[in-house]
C-alpha cells in the first residue's frame, strides 16, 4: 500500500487506515465477535494497512482494550490513532465535552493503559469543547508531545478559525472529520484551511456510515440499537431519497466491474494525495474489497459523474450543534 505524510509534521500512514468503531460500538453486530475484528486487523495489517482508528469513547472504553490485544506483540507495525474530550473524567466519567488541561490529562493515561502501549502515535480532541479556550486544550497536548506521551495531535469536526487558533499554539498534525459523496461540506472552507496550513486531512465514514455500499435498503437491516435507526439520512422517507446516490455510484461501479464501496472510495482518493481515509469494517471480506479500492483509477467522465451527484436529504447528525466549533 502507497504511505503518505500526513501534513508536515513527519507523520507517515498508509493511503487508507481502518475505521475501528463499529467493532465495539454503535453499529449493527458491535461487540460480538471480537475474535474476527481481531482477525481483520490482522489482515488490514497483512495488506498493510498501518493506521488504526479508535476513541475512549467507543464502547466506552472497550474499543481501545480491544485494539490493544490486537496489536500485541505488533505494537511497531502501527499507527494508532485515538481520541478524548467527549467523557466527563473530572466528574463521574459519562458523555459529555471537556478539554481542558486537566481532562486531557486523565484521558491520555486511560488510554494509554488500555491501549497497553507508551505513546500515542496521534491524539484528536474529538469534539471542541466551548466553555475551555482551544489554546488551553492544546497546550495540555504540547506539554504531552514534549514528555513523548503523545508523538502528534489532531482535531476531529473543528472550525476553520479553531483549526487556526489552535495551529498558533501547536502545529496541528491531522483535521478529521467525515467527508464522502454523502457529506462533501469540508470542500468549502475546511480542506482549503488545511492545505494552507500544512495539516493532513483524515476523511471519517467516507462510505456513508456503510450506505455507499449500496447494502443498506431498509431500516429493517439494523439493529434496533444501531445508531443510523435515528440518523436523520436513515429515517422515515430520506433513506429512500438517498438510495438515487447510491444508485449513481453503481453505475459507474458497473461500467468498471467494481463495488460501489470501491468507487466511492476511489472518488475520494482522487481527491488529492494529503487525504487518509479510514473505512470501518468488522468483516474480512469488506476489508479487502477497501484496501483494493485504492488501486482502483476512475476517468476524469467518471470522476465528473460522480461530482455531479445531488447532496444527500437529511443532516449528518440529529445534533449538529457540537460540529464545526
Amino acid at each position: 500500500m502507497k504511505h503518505i505524510t500526513l501534513g508536515t509534521n513527519g507523520l507517515e500512514v498508509g493511503r487508507l487506515g481502518l475505521g475501528c468503531m463499529g467493532m465495539s460500538a454503535f453499529y449493527s453486530g458491535a461487540g460480538q465477535d471480537d475474535a474476527g475484528s481481531i482477525a481483520t486487523i490482522h489482515r488490514a495489517i497483512d495488506l498493510g494497512v498501518t493506521f488504526f482508528d479508535t476513541a475512549e469513547m467507543y464502547g466506552p472504553y472497550i474499543n481501545e482494550e480491544l485494539l490493544a490485544k490486537a496489536f500485541d506483540g505488533k505494537r511497531d507495525q502501527v499507527t494508532i490513532a485515538t481520541k478524548f474530550g467527549t467523557l466527563l473524567h473530572r466528574g463521574d466519567g459519562s458523555r459529555g465535552l471537556d478539554g481542558s488541561a486537566e481532562n486531557v490529562r486523565l484521558s491520555v493515561e486511560g488510554s494509554l493503559t488500555r491501549l497497553n502501549t507508551d505513546h500515542i502515535d496521534l491524539y484528536y480532541q474529538h469534539r471542541m469543547d466551548p466553555s475551555t479556550p482551544i489554546e488551553e486544550t492544546v497546550g495540555a497536548l504540547s506539554e504531552l508531545i514534549a514528555e513523548g506521551k503523545i508523538l502528534h495531535y489532531g482535531l476531529s469536526e473543528a472550525a476553520p478559525e479553531t483549526i487556526r487558533r489552535a495551529h498558533a499554539v501547536h502545529p496541528v498534525t491531522a483535521l478529521q472529520t467525515e467527508y464522502s459523496l454523502w457529506s462533501r461540506d469540508p470542500e468549502a472552507e475546511i480542506l482549503p484551511v488545511v492545505r494552507e496550513l500544512g495539516i493532513g486531512f483524515v476523511p471519517y465514514s467516507p462510505l456513508g456510515r456503510g450506505f455507499l455500499t449500496g447494502t443498506i435498503r431498509s431500516l429493517d437491516q439494523l439493529e434496533a440499537t444501531d445508531f443510523r435507526r435515528n440518523n436523520p439520512r436513515f429515517e422515515g422517507g430520506n433513506l429512500e431519497a438517498n438510495i438515487r446516490i447510491v444508485e449513481q455510484v453503481d453505475a459507474v461501479a458497473a461500467e468498471i466491474g467494481a463495488k460501489p464501496g470501491q468507487v466511492a472510495l476511489a472518488w475520494l482518493l482522487a481527491q488529492g494525495d494529503d487525504i487518509a481515509p479510514i473505512p470501518g469494517t468488522k468483516r474480512i471480506t469488506y476489508l479487502e474489497e477497501n484496501v483494493a479500492a485504492e488501486a482502483l483509477l476512475l476517468s476524469a467522465e467518471q470522476l465528473a459523474q460522480l461530482d455531479a451527484v445531488a447532496a444527500p436529504v437529511g443532516d449528518r447528525y440529529a445534533d449538529m450543534s457540537p460540529l464545526n466549533r
